[in-house]
């Protein structure tokens, strides 16, 4: 046993001896596989962090929030809207008659949304924050507080008065120090009242709710966008425990509004989901789209394969005489293979670290900038990436020395001694 670590141990110095004395072309030998580390962690730093922003948006909707959008879907499927479809079945009175049904006891607040986009104009200059029209249950299902002044009532909403309540982004660029509050603001060149400020909040479901002005959904409906629709049903429950109860009761209600006698859900022209739900199919996703970066990220190391192939390659010829002398002194060509492995395995593992390394600073230095941006985005050092990156730069060494290795132990001791 000791004389098989003295072996073993006598090819790594010797191994380690060669890269050092050929510094200049070693580094250049582990540049692409320091690249190809360092792109396989920072893809996956950026594919966990872009997650946890994704997930973290939509645990912040809360647990107890179902989610209605028009059109059928897969049940682990995205909506028809993220295709691109406009589907229009779903409507104002459709948010009213789930609000005020007694079959579905646990529901506690309905907000309908319909948005769009418009100039607003006040002073004569022009802006350009989000337009969302919405029911007055908004507040509720979305946890909101109003700052100053009020929220517009039902019968505002039902009689599509021209008031509107603004977000605090919107708010600072609109009217600066102004007071807002009984301001006058145009849309589509008609008068809107502000009557309240909403309390600063942030990104909720991909959703700025700072930077938006917030009118009727009716009025938004006629006055502003046109349509008859709402792009999204949203509904409050007083108990999570009671989401797969209130779902089903909202299909029924649903489908018997529109007319839609099959009860197997095959012929539903809505979906409904819960956030729940909505959590798990984006974890399905992301870890997928995450796997797959990594992976296509893991073929750059090839590039790196190649290249230390090529150097290998090199050093056989560069050292002819050595491999004669060693091999003349006894050395197998077993020994020579190995030499050479070692050689190249000690190239990529030395690669592999800095990689990392590098790789792990640019993922800190990318979570920071999102983070001074605003975003909720978490900085983790992933092991299953590391091992990855290592797994694969040692197999990239061992299978490109591979070829060179067995070169050289295929040298004839004699023709590599008078080799000049």
């Amino acid at each position: 046993m000791p004389k098989v670590y003295n072996f073993f141990a006598n090819l790594i110095i010797s191994s380690f001896k060669s890269l050092t004395h050929n510094k200049k072309s070693s580094f250049l030998t582990m540049l692409g596989v320091i690249i190809g580390v360092a792109a396989v962690i920072v893809i996956v730093g950026i594919g966990n962090g872009a997650q946890s922003l994704i997930l973290g948006q939509v645990k912040s909707l809360g647990s107890n929030v179902i989610g209605i959008t028009p059109g059928k879907s897969e049940e682990k499927g995205p909506p028809a809207a993220v295709y691109g479809v406009n589907v229009t079945t779903l409507t104002y009175d459709d948010a009213q008659a789930l609000k005020n049904n007694n079959t579905l006891p646990h529901v506690t607040a309905v907000g309908g949304y319909v948005r769009g986009t418009a100039n607003v104009t006040w002073n004569g200059e022009q802006y350009s924050p989000n337009l969302n029209g919405v029911t007055v249950d908004y507040l509720t299902v979305e946890g909101m507080e109003i700052a100053t002044g009020r929220f517009f009532t039902e019968a505002e909403e039902r009689g599509m008065a021209k008031v509107a309540v603004i977000g605090d982004t919107a708010k600072n660029e609109i009217f600066n120090q102004t007071n807002p509050i009984g301001q006058i603001i145009k849309i589509k060149n008609q008068n809107y009242e502000v009557i309240g400020t909403v309390a600063k909040r942030g990104t909720v479901a991909f959703q700025d709710n700072d930077n938006q002005i917030i009118i009727p959904a009716k009025t938004m409906q006629r006055l502003v966008a046109g349509v008859n629709n709402l792009a999204i049903v949203r509904i409050k429950i007083d108990d999570e425990k009671y989401l797969e109860e209130t779902m089903e009761g909202i299909r029924v209600v649903l489908r018997d509004r529109h007319d839609i006698r099959d009860q197997s859900g095959e012929s539903d022209d809505f979906s409904v989901r819960s956030a729940a739900a909505a959590l798990d199919l984006l974890t399905n996703i992301t870890n997928a789209l995450r796997f797959f970066l990594a992976a296509m990220a893991s073929l750059s190391l090839l590039v790196g394969g190649v290249g230390i192939m090529n150097i290998m390659l090199v050093r056989v010829t560069s050292r002819t005489r050595e491999i004669g002398l060693r091999k003349a002194l006894g050395a197998s060509s077993k020994d020579i293979i190995l030499q050479f492995l070692i050689e190249s395995a000690s190239i990529t593992v030395s690669g592999g670290i800095i990689g990392i390394i590098l790789g792990e600073l640019i993922s800190l230095i990318i979570a920071l900038g999102a983070r001074y941006l605003g975003y909720d985005w978490d900085f983790t050092i992933s092991m299953w990436s590391i091992v990855l990156a290592v797994t694969v730069s040692v197999s990239v060494g061992l299978i490109f020395g591979l070829y060179p290795a067995r070169k050289a132990s295929r040298l004839s001791p004699i023709e590599a001694l008078r080799y000049e």
